[in-house]
């Protein structure tokens, strides 16, 4: 039989200190593998079982001194158990696409991840233009803990970098015309974040596909609420909203109305004529 245990992220399993709970889960799976199941524990990644370990953070939450907040530690936790595995984020970490400069805001971002203390990864591409901005505002940032800068990716690695995250921050400071890394992250499944600027609120169903904010006090407030978003949900409003198959029937439709329209009455000539007093006077 294939089980899941699922364990309090506060301490280990088995906890190295107090806790109850936790060693009754340790000795359960350990005993549910010897009876020959294959079990898998969600736990923290400090634990120590004879069960697949899916580590959903790094070690016990009471013991790391840099967590003030263990709510978003469940949210992320909370997907990696209850959805398919086409849409089983296997990265607990949010996710900044597209282009690295001022206008993309990836400071907001980096501010965002840190404030609540969750791994951010940037895939993004640095034009010449933006080089500066670049080198003197992002490269001092990318220094904090949990920031990894990966530089730009090609398609491949993109599904995997957009499927595996917890969530896409989209943080524009501009009139963004349509911000396609939003509908690729939902074509993995994956919840956005995005800032009310330009095309977002026409792209983002709030409360189905992401969430839409105004400020970033706002945004990482509210960033527990958008990992808790159901997955298949996101991609399920893509498919209604956004695959190549629904573009190419809109397209037809809109190339059906052009042809039922009535053709544009021929000119009965090319130039007007002139009065025919002018006519006469130039004769």
């Amino acid at each position: 039989m294939k089980i899941a245990q699922i364990a309090p992220l506060m301490e280990s399993v088995p906890p190295r200190l107090y806790g109850g709970s936790e060693r009754i889960v340790s000795y359960l799976a350990d005993e549910l593998v010897r009876a020959g199941h294959e079990v898998t524990l969600f736990a923290s990644g400090d634990s120590v079982s004879s069960a697949r370990l899916v580590p959903c953070v790094p070690m016990a939450l009471r013991l790391d001194d840099n967590v003030r907040d263990p709510i978003p530690y469940y949210m992320l936790m909370l997907p990696s158990q209850s959805l398919k595995p086409n849409y089983r984020p296997r990265g607990n970490y949010l996710a900044f696409l597209g282009r690295i400069s001022p206008e993309k805001r990836p400071d907001r971002a980096i501010r965002i991840a840190r404030a609540l203390e969750i791994p951010l990864k940037i895939a993004a591409k640095v034009d010449k233009v933006d080089e500066v901005y670049f080198r003197e505002k992002i490269v001092p940032l990318l220094n904090q803990p949990g920031v990894e800068f990966i530089g730009e990716i090609d398609e491949r690695a993109k599904s995997d970098f957009l499927g595996d995250a917890a969530a896409l921050l989209f943080p524009v400071d501009w009139p963004e015309p349509f911000g396609l890394s939003m509908i690729e992250a939902m074509a993995c499944g994956t919840p956005v974040l995005a800032f009310r600027c330009g095309s977002v609120p026409e792209i983002i169903d709030h409360g189905v596909t992401g969430l839409i904010v105004g400020a970033m006090d706002e945004a990482i407030r509210m960033v527990p609420e958008v990992l808790a978003l159901d997955r298949r949900a996101v991609r399920q409003r893509f498919d209604q909203r956004f695959s190549a198959a629904r573009m190419a029937r809109d397209y037809v439709h809109v190339y059906r109305s052009l042809l039922k329209r009535p053709a544009l009455p021929e000119r009965e000539t090319a130039v007007p004529r002139l009065q025919p007093e002018l006519e006469k006077g130039m004769n």
